[in-house]
């Protein structure tokens, strides 16, 4: 953004802004679009309101008037009865609460003992009343409840100047609601409770005007405001009217006029705030526009008063709580190296930010900035320096919040303050209380006169006492934390100045160099106290854990602190001597120092705290801390010989390595003490213990990090010794003989060495560092004679394992296959490797063999081999894997499915082989034709090895072929277990690409099934479709599956015989069960007898259910011939039952037979039934006590039907009446229009009665004339002349067309609602109810209404009922036994009946 010269000049000018804190914000982020004719505020006051809905208080009788206390204080703090029930702003009664974080205490809280002794004593001695109203300028104003304006000054006595006015004014004029003083402090402006206006010379305390026609009468004066002119002044009153007061004088005569801005009318303004500019910018280019922001309800309004009234800005709040005050606060902020005004406003917990500036061309651009969210409802916002903002919220806790990290800074209680509110005067009860519902809402936390904020102060008036807040120095802020002995806080607090993070400075002036420098020796000084405190508290007796933990509380604080200032001269020299004076205290300070040396960040020690670190921990036995600590330091200071010797006796390998390489740049002597310690028992063929395997990786790493110019174990070598380091390690390694070698010892013992320790990771090593070997001519002699002694040493012992080999022959293989090899290797070696490992009389290693040789082809080295060659060894020595590559390798596919095959580990990956190659693309099509025959060759094999993936593949990829498949296949079962994959979708991966197989092998699974798997052939006769009904009932009766043929003939349509083949099948269960039961059971026969009664009650159970299927559509003679044989079978066996041992098996039969009882007694008449079992010997000669119990049961069954039908009628008929008399009641009421004009003409109807035209009012509140509807086609005859209407409204707005009503019903067909049709005529007024389609609201709500009304519970027992017995007649013969599990057969049940719900006419 470019600056005007204006611009530039008012930045230099301005000292009181800090401009080295300017933040670097986009103001272009948030710019808003220009209008090229701006609205004027005529037009703003005359425009609609778009879609407003009328403000409706929450709860009325908050505002009735004549619960308000007529004779309360004006002016009162939340105790105050006249602000209505705030029972959300209860304050506790404590002490003010500082909420302080690493921010310390941001205010410091004052109260003014002068003004506050002073107001107190107003009030009792010359009866001033109450406080209702402060402002702030050269002096301090107070305004009283009696019309009194007290004027303070700002010294230190704060003595009472003047008192301006009297109670006899303030009997006419009621409390001092408002108060405003110029910028120059010369006058005063009071505002009263009861309208009225006086303005004062505070020089002398003259009365120079009194205003009493400013505003309309009767309405209170909410605020009165200067601007920067002082002949120009701005006042809000009680009607949310704003005023512009011109003061004249002419003549000598002093005038006000007074213009009206803003009119109450349009929208209650109960907020306003002029733009005040400090006196070092009163040339700023914004300040002779004299702007002006107004807060209504629901905007705020931004205007210019010069030259002309204009009206710049308006911004709605959006969703706002209606109890919510505006508020607003102006403040010049530096922005991008330009200070503009910045309107802070807020209603609720949302604070927003209006940037105004002027750019080079003259142009006024009004800019959002970024929004500041807050957790609380604001009732007060004050700026108190250019970045940070006080709010008070609606629990009177002060919250002190830093606008450009949107942090909040501190939280002070104010409860004490017992803040004065300005509620009478926004109810206006001084002249009657006439004002809105809406504006005395929002006056119930209206507390503007109480809070002011001037010069970077705030000051808060309560009922008793003036207070004022300010902001603390960074000193005031640091000390006051040291006061309370946090010094941790006070350290952090001071870092946050120093590092210029901190909120709300002040005090810190300069560059930054010399901010840094005065925040720097005020931290050194902490440090030092911090010290001195904690030798001073540390306990002299106790147990030495509590000593410590004191410390390790400080120490490590100060450490922090002294390097992040750069300061170890100050920690190593004062601070550690003080502290080493306790014993505790320096090995605390010492260990300490660990955790910095180890992340770097302290690397330099002087030589005597060096040695005592590692004296205090070689004493305390911290031998893992010392290792840690070397590897990070600079040793040069310290006697290396003995630091060896300790680092090895301790087992710190990387400690003694680091001090060998930066101590006295010896990079072998490391590797040879390790070689030392893992050479024997490797030689010995012994296993390595865990330390010697940690030290051979450590060798490891070390050789990789020399040969790759790192340094161990971290860092890097010095660039002028990269290469001699190499070199060194390079002739190391291919040394021939050790240095103390014996004459046993085998050549070249370091490489052996580290190839029987770990082969792949020490050609690994190798591989890294050949990568590097470019153009280095020594380093790739280097290189062969290292593959030449590799070679020599692996290929001529037998000692190692074919994996190692195969690992160094991979190694060589990849080596040769880069473009850029130079190493020569002898071709015959690969020839022996590979004799080697294909040897077929050593079956020792298959797997690993097999590996090793896949790895060496892969990594290149089939070059290297003749393939033929090659394919005869690997299938001699049944390397498939092998096999498989080189077929690969020469595209024949089918021959790897032989592979597989063959090979015993891998088997079951032929399918997935098989079906990715014919699916994917990329392969020819001949050689997919040689993969499908070869898997049809192999068929047997594979439905062999898994049916369920053979029957996948077939069905994917050979589905013609099934036929010859299952040809082919010889064993039956095999056949089985393929049929059943195909067939059954269970066990089908690929349920969607199922084959539909023909009828001849449909049936040759039946057959299949009924040898292989009996009881699982209902369950597939039943999901199947594709056979043929006469022959699967051959097959099942040739194998005598009895459940499964009555199922196939059931299917067939011959019901009756399907009920002889399961009753022949149940007659012989009974006859089995009747044999076992007349004789004595041993006690090894029950469980059989039991599985035998089973087996019956499974029949019967069938049975039964093929009768109840078939007895819906036969006549009661068929059925007859279905139950009664049944009856009879269940009853003749128990003839044959006598005897005492007899009794449990006949008392299961008389159990099943009152169960077939039950069944038949929906189909067959009682009398029928009860004729049959009279006629039965079992029971027609017996005593009547024997079938008493079926009589008593038909008798209850009876009654209960009896009873349940009854019910349910009266239920039907309750409802129905109920619903029909509601019903009546609701289209009785007559309906209210919304609006006095038809909807489609918008002519009003005519009122008088003697007009003949006629109106419709729909219950959507929508009125039409009735020929207006007739015109658009909303009409329509229905045959009994029943007229209907729809709203022409509502449907157009549902996007129907006129006269699509049809369509229109049958989308919508239950909601409807009634419409009620007017006739206007002399003496006749007719109603007609017709039906209309209901909005998605009125919907809803129909909905609610009827589920409120509505029954409990009975259309669930009625849906109950009818889906229990929908298909059946209730014919229970023992309710105590049910059939079913409906809640109505349960003994327990009851109904429980209730009268249909009222409905209050």
């Amino acid at each position: 953004m470019s600056e005007s010269p204006d611009t530039r000049s008012l930045v230099s000018a301005s000292s009181q802004l800090n401009l080295m804190e300017i933040d670097t914000i986009d103001d272009k982020e948030f710019d808003i679009p220009q209008v090229d004719t701006p609205p004027t505020l005529e037009s703003i006051l005359n425009e609609p309101e778009e879609e407003e809905e009328p403000f409706i208080l929450e709860d009325t009788s908050l505002m009735n008037t004549e619960s308000i206390d007529a004779h309360s204080c004006e002016t009162s703090s939340l105790a105050s009865s006249d602000s209505g029930d705030r029972t959300h702003l209860k304050r506790k009664r404590k002490t003010l609460e500082l909420h302080t974080a690493i921010h310390g205490s941001v205010l410091r809280h004052s109260i003014l003992k002068g003004i506050s002794a002073q107001i107190v004593s107003a009030a009792d001695k010359v009866d001033a009343g109450l406080p209702t109203a402060v402002t702030v300028s050269g002096v301090i104003v107070v305004g009283t409840s009696h019309g009194l304006a007290l004027v303070f000054g700002k010294d230190l006595n704060q003595a009472l100047r003047l008192c301006l006015g009297s109670t006899a004014t303030g009997a006419e004029y009621g409390a001092v609601s408002a108060l405003s003083i110029n910028h120059d402090c010369t006058r005063l402006l009071c505002g009263f409770a009861k309208g009225q206006i006086t303005m004062w010379d505070l020089a002398n305390g003259k009365l120079l005007r009194t205003i009493t026609d400013a505003n309309p009468p009767g309405s209170a004066i909410l605020h009165v405001k200067f601007t920067d002119d002082p002949t120009l002044a701005v006042c809000n009153d009680s009607g949310g009217s704003v005023f512009e007061l011109a003061f004249r004088r002419v003549m000598g005569m002093r005038t006000c006029d007074s213009r009206c801005l803003f009119s109450g009318s349009k929208g209650e303004v109960c907020n306003v705030e002029p733009l005040h500019t400090p006196p070092d910018l009163k040339d700023h280019p914004i300040t002779q526009y004299s702007l002006l922001a107004m807060a209504s309800l629901t905007k705020i309004l931004v205007i210019g008063l010069k030259p002309s009234l204009k009206v710049w800005m308006t911004f709605p709040y959006g969703k706002a709580d209606p109890s919510s005050i505006p508020q607003l606060a102006w403040q010049f902020v530096p922005v991008q190296k330009a200070v503009n005004p910045v309107l802070a406003f807020c209603r609720g917990v949302t604070v927003h930010f209006l940037l105004v500036k002027k750019d080079d061309s003259g142009t006024i651009h009004v800019i959002k900035q970024r929004q500041l969210q807050l957790d609380c409802d604001i009732i007060s916002l004050s700026w108190i320096d250019s970045r940070t903002l006080v709010a008070v919220d609606s629990g009177e806790k002060l919250r002190v919040v830093d606008r450009p990290s949107q942090e909040e800074l501190e939280t002070i209680d104010m409860a004490e303050v017992q803040l004065v509110y300005n509620s009478s005067h926004f109810k206006s009860l001084a002249t009657g209380g006439n004002v809105s519902q809406a504006l005395a809402l929002v006056g119930e936390k209206a507390c503007y006169q109480s809070v002011c904020s001037y010069a970077g102060q705030i000051v808060i008036l309560g009922t008793k006492s003036a207070h004022v807040m300010t902001l603390r120095s960074w000193r005031e802020r640091v000390d006051f934390l040291l006061k309370q002995e946090r010094f941790v806080e006070a350290l952090s607090l001071a870092w946050s100045f120093h590092e210029g993070t901190a909120k709300a400075v002040l005090g810190l002036f300069g560059d930054p160099a010399k901010r840094k420098g005065v925040v720097a020796d005020k931290m050194v000084e902490i440090l030092f106290q911090y010290v001195e405190h904690s030798l001073k508290k540390c306990p002299e007796h106790g147990k030495i854990q509590v000593m410590e933990q004191h410390f390790l509380d400080v120490v490590p604080v100060v450490v922090d602190y002294c390097l992040l200032l750069q300061r170890t001269d100050l920690l190593f020299s004062q601070l550690y001597g003080r502290l080493g004076e306790n014993c505790v205290a320096r090995g605390v300070f010492l260990e300490s120092l660990e955790p910095y040396i180890v992340s770097e960040r302290l690397g330099c020690l002087n030589a005597a705290v060096m040695k005592d670190l590692l004296a205090h921990l070689q004493d305390n036995n911290m031998m893992d801390s010392i290792g840690n600590c070397l590897v990070h330091m600079d040793i040069t200071s310290l006697d290396i010989q003995q630091v060896v010797q300790m680092c090895w006796t301790n087992q710190l390998y990387d400690a003694m390595i680091y001090v060998f390489n930066r101590g006295i740049n010896d990079y072998i002597n490391p590797m040879e003490k390790l070689f030392q310690v893992i050479t024997p028992p490797l030689r010995q063929g012994r296993a390595l213990t865990d330390e010697q395997v940690v030290m051979g990786n450590k060798l490891l790493v070390y050789i990789s990090c020399c040969l790759a110019g790192r340094a161990y174990p971290l860092g890097d070598i010095p660039e002028d010794l990269v290469s001699q380091v190499k070199n060194q390690v390079f002739e190391f390694l291919i040394g021939v003989h050790s240095a103390d070698a014996g004459p046993d010892e085998d050549m070249y013992p370091y490489i052996r060495t580290l190839l029987h320790f770990d082969t792949r990771e020490f050609l690994n090593v190798l591989a890294l560092t050949f990568e590097d070997f470019k153009n280095d001519k020594q380093a790739l002699e280097y290189q062969q004679r290292i593959v030449d002694i590799l070679l020599k040493v692996m290929v001529e012992n037998s000692d190692f394992t074919p994996s190692q080999v195969g690992c160094l022959f991979t190694f060589l293989a990849r080596q040769l296959a880069k473009p850029d090899n130079t190493l020569f290797v002898n071709r015959k070696l690969f020839d022996q490797v590979l004799e080697f490992l294909c040897c077929p009389d050593d079956d020792s290693r298959h797997t690993e063999r097999q590996q090793v040789l896949l790895e060496l082809l892969q990594a290149g080295g089939v070059v290297q081999f003749d393939e033929g060659r090659l394919l005869r060894l690997a299938e001699k020595a049944e390397f498939y894997q092998i096999c498989e590559f080189l077929y690969e390798q020469k595209h024949q596919y089918d021959k790897i499915i032989d592979c597989y095959l063959r090979d015993p580990l891998r088997k079951g990956e032929v399918f997935n082989y098989i079906h990715n190659l014919l699916s994917i693309p990329g392969y020819s099509s001949e050689e997919k034709q040689c993969v499908w025959n070869k898997a049809l060759q192999h068929i047997q094999e594979l439905v062999t090895l898994d049916p369920a993936k053979s029957a996948d593949l077939v069905v994917v990829h050979f589905p013609e072929e099934v036929g010859p498949i299952i040809t082919q296949l010889q064993d039956d079962h095999l056949v089985f277990q393929f049929l059943r994959c195909l067939l059954d979708l269970r066990e089908g991966p690929h349920p969607q690409a199922l084959l539909k197989l023909s009828p001849d092998l449909n049936e040759l699974h039946i057959s299949l099934m009924c040898r292989f798997a009996p009881r699982q052939l209902t369950d597939f006769l039943k999901s199947s479709q594709e056979y043929r009904l006469e022959e699967a009932i051959q097959i099942t009766k040739q194998n005598q599956l009895h459940e499964a043929t009555a199922y196939l003939l059931e299917k067939k349509g011959d019901a009756h015989g399907a009920f002889q083949v399961l009753l022949k099948t149940l007659k012989v269960k009974l006859c089995a069960l009747t044999e076992g039961g007349g004789a004595q059971q041993r006690s090894g026969e029950e469980c059989e007898g039991g599985a035998v009664l089973r087996r019956v009650e499974e029949g019967l159970r069938d049975i039964i259910a093929l009768c109840h299927r078939s007895s819906q559509s036969l006549n009661p003679q068929q059925r007859e011939v279905l139950w009664f044989p049944l009856l009879e079978a269940m009853m003749s066996p128990q003839k044959l039952l006598k005897g005492p041992d007899a009794r449990p098996t006949s008392e299961a039969l008389k159990e099943l037979t009152m169960n077939v009882l039950n069944r038949m007694s929906s189909f067959i008449p009682l009398p029928a039934i009860i004729q049959r079992i009279l006629q039965d010997p079992v029971y027609g000669k017996g005593k009547l006590a024997e079938i008493q119990g079926l009589i008593l049961g038909m008798l209850e069954t009876f009654n209960y039907e009896q009873t349940l039908l009854e019910t349910t009628t009266s239920l039907l008929n309750h409802d129905l009446h109920w619903s029909l008399s509601h019903l009546r009641a609701v289209v009785s009421k007559g309906l209210h229009p919304r609006q006095d004009q038809c909807n489609i003409c918008l002519q009003q109807y005519k009122r008088r009665h003697d007009s003949p035209e006629q109106i419709i009012v729909f219950s959507c509140g929508h009125l039409y004339h009735c020929h207006c509807l007739q015109r658009k086609g909303r009409s329509q005859m229905d045959p009994r002349l029943f007229q209907a209407w729809s709203c022409y409204k509502c449907t157009s707005s549902q996007g129907g067309r006129g006269g699509d009503r049809g369509a229109l019903e049958t989308g919508r067909g239950r909601n409807t609602s009634l419409a009620q049709t007017s006739r206007t005529a002399v003496g006749d007024v007719k109603k007609v109810f017709v039906e209309t389609t209901l909005d998605p609201q009125q919907s809803q709500s129909w909905d609610q209404l009827r589920s409120l009304y509505r029954g409990p519970s009975r259309l669930a027992i009625l849906s109950e009922i009818s889906h229990c017995h929908g298909n059946e007649k209730s014919g229970l013969l023992n309710p105590a036994q049910p059939g079913t599990g409906s809640i109505f057969h349960s003994e327990n049940f009851q109904l429980k009946l209730s009268p249909p719900p009222l409905v209050e006419e």
